[in-house]
């Protein structure tokens, strides 16, 4: 069981909690994770990652046990204390300005 922890605007887009429970086969990893996502919540089809290019979208962060890991390859699988739902893999929005 895999813990994802979603930003304040996407978990009231998916009318869900803060922190969503996945079930994902083996190997785990940021791809099979978005799409699992994008099945159990069709809302949030496109707001995580283009549909087409399937690239993050600006402004989208992720974090698994506590490094950014948003610039790795999204088929490289998660660490093994998020696949076991140890902790939480932390999508998060950023933010820009100044």
């Amino acid at each position: 069981m895999i813990r994802v922890l979603l930003p304040t605007p996407l978990w009231r887009l998916a009318a869900t909690n803060r922190e969503v429970e996945l079930q994902i086969e083996s190997p785990v990893t940021l791809d099979s994770v978005i799409s699992a996502l994008e099945v159990r919540f069709p809302s949030l089809l496109g707001t995580i990652r283009d549909q087409v290019t399937k690239e993050r979208r600006p402004f989208i962060r992720f974090f698994a046990c506590g490094e950014d890991i948003s610039l790795e390859p999204s088929d490289v699988p998660l660490p093994e204390a998020v696949a076991s739902g140890v902790e939480p893999l932390r999508i998060v929005g950023a933010l820009a300005g100044g």
